[in-house]
């Protein structure tokens, strides 16, 4: 594994995150046992038998059986020998600057993710989960791609499984409208599942954002894989968008746990006689929001969302035009109103909002207030 790819920890702590990943056991036992050890992966991974019955008192948990005896099958050097037989994997721990901030907040976050793709390209400001079945109805996808055609070119992060129906659908519409998207699969990232997905893997980590797995490489798509991968889906996200769902799916697995998570759920609505919105009509008698067009969901979130081209415009813009934005991000104001904040001359301020105006950043209300676009 080259050194660039260690991101801030050092191999030997890499070496005992990598021995964590092949070790079967809930993920929620990993958080607690690193959290217990103050986040000394090391000293977590040799826990003897004392220090284990004094942690399983603390947490009131049982004894780690499972833990202790696949802990005994495995070494350390060699596991991290094959998590990294792909030069193109890379690890993100949770001592990671770049680890996705909101699913530190989830209980059974994972320790680590494997991931490839461009993280840096990657922005956790506006992350909307999308979730849905795996038989999604041809109207349930032109939706799905309308909703996120409203949304090109802009700063919204497209997260989702991977897998068939919506959820192929929405990384295929984020890649169509310059959205940036974010795969999490329940397998390792040597494995294409499904394979008729392949070509949407590949665009994602040539350039379309990133793929993120907590298993290691030649872990096959066993199913209980799959409720794990939900929580990351969801854990990462400030948002989930449920396409189709029946009653008893992963996507009502990951409807529950956005609100078990404290974040905001939506639903596409849909024909009330396809079996693939029991779930979603199910969720909106329970108080989900309806989506049905971008605006819905930037209401619903009470986003701001901007475009890209308007995002590298604001990282050049000068002093003056940075206090101008600032002060009437919130509200519009008057021209005097905003002399008073910013302390700008009058001939400097008049210059400023032509600029901004021109950049296509702020508009004229009444002929007198400015305001955001």
């Amino acid at each position: 594994m080259n050194q660039a790819n260690l991101n801030s920890l050092n191999i030997e702590k890499i070496k005992y995150y990598a021995a964590f990943s092949f070790l079967t056991i809930r993920p929620l036992l990993k958080t607690k046992l690193l959290e217990y050890y103050n986040f000394d992966i090391k000293k977590a991974w040799l826990a003897d038998k004392n220090d284990l019955l004094a942690f399983c008192k603390q947490e009131e948990m049982p004894y780690p059986r499972a833990f202790v005896s696949q802990r005994a099958k495995l070494n350390v050097e060699e596991c991290y020998k094959l998590a990294f037989e792909d030069k193109d994997v890379k690890i993100l721990t949770i001592e990671d600057k770049k680890y996705p901030p909101l699913l530190k907040e989830i209980p059974d976050y994972p320790i680590s993710l494997y991931y490839k793709g461009d993280l840096d390209s990657i922005s956790y400001d506006c992350n909307l989960a999308i979730v849905g079945s795996r038989n999604a109805s041809v109207e349930a996808k032109l939706a799905l791609d309308k909703i996120l055609s409203e949304f090109k070119g802009t700063n919204l992060t497209v997260v989702s499984g991977l897998a068939y129906g919506i959820d192929a659908q929405a990384h295929k519409s984020a890649i169509k409208n310059n959205l940036k998207t974010i795969g999490v699969i329940g397998c390792g990232l040597d494995t294409t599942y499904p394979i008729q997905n392949k070509s949407i893997y590949e665009d994602i980590i040539n350039g379309a954002g990133v793929i993120f797995s907590e298993y290691p490489l030649k872990t096959p798509p066993m199913s209980h894989n799959f409720p794990q991968r939900n929580r990351i889906v969801v854990g990462i996200s400030k948002g989930t968008l449920v396409g189709e769902a029946q009653m008893k799916s992963g996507a009502m697995i990951s409807a529950n746990l956005t609100l078990d998570y404290n974040r905001e759920l939506m639903c596409m609505p849909g024909s009330i006689i396809n079996p693939n919105t029991q779930g979603i009509y199910h969720l909106i008698k329970q108080g989900a929001g309806i989506a049905i067009n971008a605006q819905d969901i930037l209401n619903h979130m009470n986003w701001d969302i901007i475009s890209k081209e308007k995002e590298e415009i604001k990282l050049n813009l000068s002093t003056s035009q940075k206090k101008v934005l600032d002060i009437i991000s919130l509200e519009a104001k008057s021209f005097d109103e905003i002399i008073n904040h910013t302390n700008i001359d009058t001939s400097e301020l008049m210059i400023t909002l032509t600029e901004l105006e021109i950049k296509g950043l702020i508009l004229q209300e009444n002929s007198k207030y400015y305001k955001c676009r």
